[in-house]
């Protein structure tokens, strides 16, 4: 059986790649997967402490609305990379400041 540490450990894991994957690109796409990452690991966390800790399904409630959000996130973060791509025809971030104004 796995312990409540291995699933912690887990999620430190995706935490800290999706971080990793969040500075170290400049790459739009790349960027939204890391915002994925972190997600995952927030629900992974929730999963694993209703669990082991409190052993009710509220932290299953609680990933399935993260993963309802992720879904948006992706979907409206897709269409506005695609759209500024049309424009600018790069997906590299040190462009997007242009869009300020």
């Amino acid at each position: 059986m796995i312990s409540l540490t291995s699933y912690l450990l887990i999620s430190l894991f995706l935490f800290v790649l999706g971080l990793v994957v969040m500075i170290a690109r400049k790459n739009i796409v790349a960027i939204l997967l890391g915002i994925e990452l972190i997600l995952n690991a927030a629900a992974l966390n929730f999963v694993a402490y209703s669990r082991y800790v409190t052993n009710n399904l509220d932290g299953h409630v609680f990933s399935l609305f993260i993963i309802v959000v992720a879904a948006a996130e992706a979907a409206v973060g897709l269409a506005i990379v695609i759209r500024f791509f049309q424009i600018k025809e790069s997906t590299h971030i040190d462009e997007a400041t242009q869009l300020r104004n």
